[in-house]
């Protein structure tokens, strides 16, 4: 297939106006990529700024990581349509997390033990820098197992081929070792230990039990599972993609990361998992004992109010790597449709991925803290800045200057009437809070906050705002994200999501920063503190007709101490 010269100029320009390394001027890169327009009149919910690829279903972030100066993203992909299935590895290249470049597929069935389907898995990088996959596969008889495969050439930036080991599959179910053949997937990332081994953890379950099973390697090839598992609980299902990892404690403000082997003083480790029953993606933050290889919660799982979530809101199999370059961890995580399946395929399309989040221990050491990676500032353009403002109880300000559809926003709040929030006799689950009290219910100490993908008349919208109550002599903030008007078409998932901010708005300005993306709002309450991401397909508030406005729907006057705002130029994902 011969490349007319208007296109490879084209080509050629895509990539080295993203500052990627030069990419052979060959048509198998591209082939791919004859596609769906992605103008927003033809695409209004196709976002602008998140990853997804031009077509097709994509789900979990797999492999990710930085080799010679590259990031590589690696996630489950569909090539032949919009719903799961037939599922390889696709594999898309960046220099700064924000704009992408599709390469070939990386994996994809070709062994006995991944004949049915390459499933998810991580990267780990070797002595000498060789990177090495671990990931699930599917083999003839159903059965998930583990594989390895390597660069064919490391010598090459681009990591376009790997090379699976001839002793795949590494990890198997056998009767003697106990495993559900049918659950027992998604390997982390390896640690090594001081004792020269390798670990990895492997998601699974036994009846209702979800465990992280744990296997050793001397060399990466011969894993030996080891006698218990380094943590499990019972009543909580299957464990997805997990993920372990340790954080910096050093009881102050520290956003930096730690190389995932790394362990001993002033070192805590977080437990991920994915939970197959909830579709939510939950950590533990604890102690490693290395030498038992024995993993201890400061809070497990029995008690679910102090369970924690990287995400309140729509996101699902999250993927850590830390960045030695920068000492940084960053998150990744998958976000699916709202949408019905029917209009899925008529979009063409379904799922995204969120904007990569710094991650890193809160001075507490209670709790994670996740934040957009700085990269993404580079999308910023027409700032708009508001002075101090009081919005009085039951006023509505536009926020004009901006690309309402496509937008990062930032503003801080100050409260000080404490008197009139609201009284909670007893706990309630935040969602289902929020779900009760949404925007449009009038309070004392709000609603106050945003109204993104807002028409014109209100007929649609979503809010994403605080409210304030009074519980046990203490100030409670909620966050809400509420869904429940967004649109007018009834087949959308408009599910409302909120948790709880362990702040105290006495001492501490109450901050919101929502990054609006035509049918993605993702946001983040307390600087990080909590984050709720949805998927909204509004049928009146696209494109240029949305809106965005500051809103308090309480008694209670409140202060704009801060308000931010940015339209977001388009980044080059192909």
């Amino acid at each position: 297939m011969a490349i007319s010269p208007i296109l490879l100029l084209a080509i050629l320009s895509l990539i080295y106006g993203n500052g990627v390394l030069p990419i052979e001027a060959t048509h198998h890169v591209y082939r791919n990529l004859q596609t769906l327009s992605s103008d927003s009149s033809d695409q209004p919910y196709r976002t602008a700024y998140h990853f997804q690829p031009r077509k097709n279903w994509i789900n979990d972030p797999n492999g990710p990581m930085r080799y010679k100066g590259l990031y590589h993203l690696f996630y489950q992909y569909n090539p032949k349509g919009a719903v799961w299935g037939n599922i390889v590895w696709a594999h898309s290249i960046s220099n700064d997390l924000v704009n992408w470049t599709p390469l070939d597929h990386a994996i994809y069935p070709s062994q006995p033990s991944d004949i049915n389907g390459c499933w998810s898995g991580s990267a780990t990088i070797l002595p000498r820098g060789k990177p090495a996959i671990l990931y699930t596969g599917i083999n003839p008889n159903k059965h998930q197992v583990q594989n390895l495969a390597i660069p064919k050439n490391m010598s090459d930036p681009l990591l376009r081929e790997w090379v699976k080991s001839p002793k795949n599959p590494l990890m198997a179910p056998t009767i003697s070792n106990n495993i559900n053949s049918s659950s027992f997937r998604d390997p982390t990332t390896a640690w090594l230990g001081k004792d020269g081994y390798w670990r990895v953890l492997i998601g699974s379950k036994i009846h209702t039990r979800g465990m992280a099973i744990l296997y050793k390697s001397k060399n990466f090839v011969n894993w030996v599972q080891a006698k218990q598992p380094l943590h499990s609980a019972e009543g909580t299902g299957m464990w997805e993609c997990p993920d372990f990892y340790p954080v910096l404690d050093n009881k102050g403000p520290s956003t930096i990361g730690l190389d995932t082997s790394v362990n001993g003083d002033n070192v805590r480790h977080v437990l991920k998992v994915s939970l197959d029953d909830t579709k939510h993606d939950h950590y533990l933050i604890g102690t490693y004992d290395i030498a038992k290889d024995i993993f201890t919660p400061d809070n497990g799982f029995e008690d679910s109010q102090t369970v924690l979530r990287y995400d309140y809101g729509k996101y699902y199999a999250s993927k850590t790597i830390f960045e030695d370059g920068k000492n940084r961890r960053v998150l990744l995580g998958w976000v699916n449709e709202s949408s019905s399946v029917p209009d899925d395929i008529k979009k063409g399309w379904a799922g995204i991925h969120t904007i990569p989040r710094a991650i890193w221990l809160h001075k507490s050491g209670k709790q994670l803290v996740q934040w957009p990676v700085v990269e993404l500032e580079s999308l910023r353009v027409n700032p708009v800045h508001w002075p101090t403002k009081v919005v009085k109880g039951g006023e509505m300000l536009q926020v004009t200057g901006v690309t309402a559809a496509q937008a990062d926003v930032e503003i801080s709040f100050e409260v000080n009437e404490f008197g009139k929030a609201e009284v909670l006799d007893k706990w309630v689950d935040p969602q289902i809070l929020c779900s009760r009290k949404g925007a449009a219910v009038k309070g004392g100490l709000g609603p106050f906050g945003l109204l993104v993908f807002a028409s014109r008349g209100l007929q649609e919208y979503t809010a994403v705002f605080f409210r304030i109550f009074r519980y046990q002599n203490k100030n409670l903030v909620l966050m809400c994200s509420d869904q429940s008007r967004s649109s007018l078409n009834k087949d959308n998932d408009m599910t409302t999501y909120g948790t709880f901010v362990d702040m105290d708005p006495l001492h501490e300005k109450l901050s919101l920063r929502t990054l609006i993306d035509r049918s993605v709002v993702e946001s983040f309450g307390g600087e990080g503190m909590a984050c709720i991401t949805a998927r909204v397909y509004p049928t009146i508030a696209i494109n240029k007709k949305a809106q965005l406005y500051v809103f308090n729907n309480g008694t209670a006057a409140v202060k704009i101490t801060r308000l931010s705002a940015w339209s977001m130029k388009k980044a080059k994902i192909n």
